[in-house]
């Protein structure tokens, strides 16, 4: 038996997942394939636009075999611990034997020469890194700076051409292409990293492909898809007025999820960053610039620019935009404030980090013909499995039950916000059984 490993989000799921799920079947000749799927809130810092669940249900139908999800307080983490957390939680399983990724260089090589010096952390290249931070520089453009300085102190800069570190650096697949081949390094996971050239359209693409592609590579079937991103696709979920404006994305997203995405719409979809305005306002105005600083990435700084903005009538959109600076993307931004609305601390992700990062593997969905992966994972015996969020406490260790209660509220505060929109209740994460199909 022979199993591949994705970190994904599936926001929504789309036919450049499909292939995605497909091609690394095929490269890695996988009999099954593991999904750690952020839950309802995502790594740009908003909640998901539809539901966890509706997400796992999309994935089983299209080639996803199981469903885990990524704790929340990793899965709204910068690069470096969404990568972390997402991987030791693959190779706490034992069953995984590759983890394949979608990148926009495609090439391992690079990739690992760039994880590989990372890794180690050099002193010189954090304190150049620094040193362009506070040049007014972003962190991902000061770690591009730095590390083009550092390699010319090695005399390596010819490792890569002119404009490749730059390229590298800046798209955003290979950027967590590198954090994860990083992070299995840093846990000395014996998991191998694999990449796939990302086809067509790029992450941040906003309009839709109009055209089916059949020049994907891997040999995968794939003359009738048409590969769209998922911001793209977000952005007429999200401005439609009626399910009927749904239908420019018929062609680009499975028609199973095409389906569910019209069903569902007005129902329980779309949610975004709007339905959390009121509360992420009330716990800025209320919380003291010391309580605010506890949060992750919240620095003391940061939280005096939230305090002197906070009690201003604006939207959650307008503060972020205002919070925003040279080396403070909006990414960053809208982390920090959704690091607040769900009590994600500084301490207790210090203590998370500090003993082995993910501490349980929680169940969101599984195919029926596919249940030996969990028997296996259960045998293996390093990671507890939550199928039941009842029985989690006789399971897990206090740090793990406190992180299961960060997931568990983050998703009855999303239940809420589906509520208070569209008067729909859904299951809370007790009475919620996992998807199987």
């Amino acid at each position: 038996m022979k199993v591949v490993g994705l970190v994904t989000e599936y926001n929504p799921f789309h036919n450049g997942h499909k292939y995605h799920i497909e091609a690394a079947k095929k490269a890695t000749g996988a009999d099954f394939a593991i999904i750690v799927m952020s839950g309802n809130f995502v790594q740009r810092g908003s909640p998901a636009i539809i539901d966890k669940y509706s997400r796992t249900r999309m994935a089983l139908q299209n080639g996803a075999d199981l469903v885990l999800e990524l704790p929340v307080c990793y899965a709204t983490a910068s690069a470096e611990y969404f990568g972390l957390g997402a991987v030791s939680l693959l190779d706490k399983l034992d069953i995984v034997d590759d983890l394949c990724f979608g990148s926009e260089l495609g090439d391992l090589a690079p990739l690992t020469r760039i994880a590989d010096i990372l890794s180690k952390k050099p002193k010189e290249l954090e304190i150049l890194i620094r040193r362009f931070i506070n040049k007014g520089n972003s962190f991902p453009v000061a770690r591009e700076k730095a590390f083009r300085e550092y390699l010319t102190s090695l005399g390596d800069s010819d490792t890569f051409e002119a404009d490749e570190l730059s390229t590298i650096l800046s798209k955003p697949n290979n950027i967590l292409g590198i954090e994860y081949i990083k992070a299995l390094i840093t846990i000395a996971s014996s998991i191998n990293p694999r990449s796939i050239k990302r086809e067509v359209a790029g992450y941040h693409d906003k309009e839709l492909s109009i055209s089916d592609e059949s020049s994907l590579q891997d040999g995968i079937n794939n003359s009738s898809l048409t590969i769209s991103s998922a911001t793209a696709i977000r952005k007429i979920i999200e401005n439609a007025l009626n399910s009927k404006d749904l239908y420019p994305i018929c062609n680009s997203v499975p028609q199973d999820v095409f389906e569910l995405l019209i069903n569902e719409y007005g129902k329980t979809h779309p949610i975004s960053i709007d339905d959390f305005s009121s509360l992420i306002k009330y716990k800025l105005i209320v919380e003291s610039k010391e309580d605010l600083s506890s949060y992750l990435d919240i620095s003391k700084d940061f939280a005096d620019r939230i305090g002197n903005l906070s009690d201003t009538h604006m939207s959650i959109k307008e503060l972020a935009n205002k919070l925003k600076s040279k080396n403070l993307t909006m990414t960053r931004v809208n982390r920090a404030l959704i690091h607040s609305l769900l009590n994600i601390r500084k301490d207790n992700f210090d203590e998370y980090n500090k003993n082995g990062y993910t501490q349980y593997a929680r169940v969101l969905g599984i195919k029926k013909e596919s249940s030996q992966l969990l028997r296996k994972i259960t045998d293996a015996g390093r990671i507890p499995v939550i199928t039941k969020v009842s029985d989690a406490r006789k399971e897990l260790s206090p740090l793990a039950m406190n992180m299961l209660s960060e997931d568990i509220f983050a998703a009855h505060l999303y239940n809420q916000a589906v509520y208070e929109k569209y008067g729909v209740s859904l299951a809370n994460e007790y009475k919620r059984g996992i998807v199987i199909m």
